[in-house]
């Protein structure tokens, strides 16, 4: 008896050492079963060998009879209280998520702000993202890990070996390869569950208006000024919510323009574009590489949020974030009643 407990703790000891999956020590368990039962039938009774095992194959048998009650009453107390937990969530009908997205959402279902009518609302969104670089990744990345249902992309660049210091949604193997696409690939990738609607194009002002007549909300990423007051502008006449960041060096700053709903549109807030000297592009003045994710992870916080109604947006209120010195500042920001873009839009809003 001694020996077979010495027998089965060195196995399992060996198992734990060499990180062998649980499953796969349990199996060794029980080839060491079989082998003394097998030696108690074969062997005659009163040899040394089943004396040292036992003496009697009745007592494993006992044992192994009493391991598998064990097991069941363990199986049967999981499998009640994954009933009992689904029934804890009301909300959400059986049938409208896997078992597999149910587990994978739950850190989302349980927040009392999101819960099953929240993850709904983001399975049927429809997120378009404007640009897949710096803050486009980060974004695109969390957007589909959080179970947005429908992503769109528009991007006309291709991934380049300075872009993987901080465009981290790009492996080095997709160099050449068009952004929109290999930030397809990952996002399908990390979630089968979501639709990635890939554009390898220019947002021009021909397109932008039917594209963004498919989605709720869009997101810019983009790095120049001309693109930024074309998104805006399409934007405001679409009645569809903007939520824009920007990058440069060691700052960024982030809000939610959405004018019929009370807030300023970007135009209110940059009128103009600055002379290109004073707002030098990444390639000129360089960027820190983990900037882009934490404002693009703002981002999509932002479009969780807006998405599923928790907390406080920030319409109204540029955020503005410097990582060089930990500083994060927020200034409040008006519609303006001569905007060119949106007419102080957000002075006289229908919502």
């Amino acid at each position: 008896m001694i020996m077979v407990a010495a027998m089965a703790a060195a196995l399992w000891g060996i198992g734990i050492a060499m990180k062998t999956p649980a499953a796969a020590r349990w199996n060794m368990m029980g080839i060491l079963m079989v082998g003394v039962i097998t030696i108690h039938i074969v062997l005659p009774d009163g040899h040394p060998l089943r004396m040292a095992t036992g003496g009697d194959a009745r007592l494993w048998g006992l044992f192994i009879a009493f391991g598998f009650m064990i097991w069941g009453y363990r199986k049967f107390l999981s499998g009640l209280h994954a009933r009992v937990a689904a029934k804890e969530a009301p909300s959400l009908k059986s049938g409208s998520f896997s078992e597999t997205e149910l587990d994978r959402y739950a850190r989302h279902i349980i927040l009392r702000e999101v819960g099953g009518p929240g993850q709904k609302a983001l399975r049927n969104a429809k997120v378009l993202v404007v640009g897949a670089g710096g803050l486009g990744a980060p974004a695109l990345q969390y957007l589909a890990a959080a179970g947005v249902g429908t992503i769109g992309v528009i991007d006309d660049d291709v991934v380049e070996n300075a872009n993987l210091q901080r465009q981290v949604i790009h492996l080095d193997r997709n160099i050449d390869m068009p952004k929109v696409h290999s930030a397809a690939e990952a996002m399908t990738a990390q979630n089968p569950f979501v639709t990635v609607h890939p554009y390898h194009r220019r947002l021009t002002d021909e397109i932008a208006p039917d594209l963004f007549d498919d989605y709720d909300l869009i997101l810019d990423g983009t790095d120049n000024f001309d693109t930024r007051y074309l998104v805006n502008r399409t934007a405001i006449h679409k009645r569809k919510p903007l939520i824009a960041a920007a990058l440069t060096q060691w700052e960024g700053q982030i809000s939610l323009y959405d004018p019929h709903r009370g807030t300023p549109c970007y135009a209110c807030v940059f009128p103009t574009a600055p002379d290109a000297a004073l707002v030098p592009s990444c390639a000129e003045a360089g960027v820190i590489g983990p900037l882009p994710g934490v404002v693009g992870a703002m981002m999509a916080v932002e479009a969780v949020k807006l998405i599923t109604g928790a907390g406080e947006g920030l319409g109204g209120r540029l955020l503005i974030y410097d990582a060089l010195y930990a500083q994060t500042r927020i200034i409040a920001i008006k519609p303006r009643a001569d905007c060119a873009a949106c007419g102080g839009q957000g002075l006289h809003a229908d919502a």
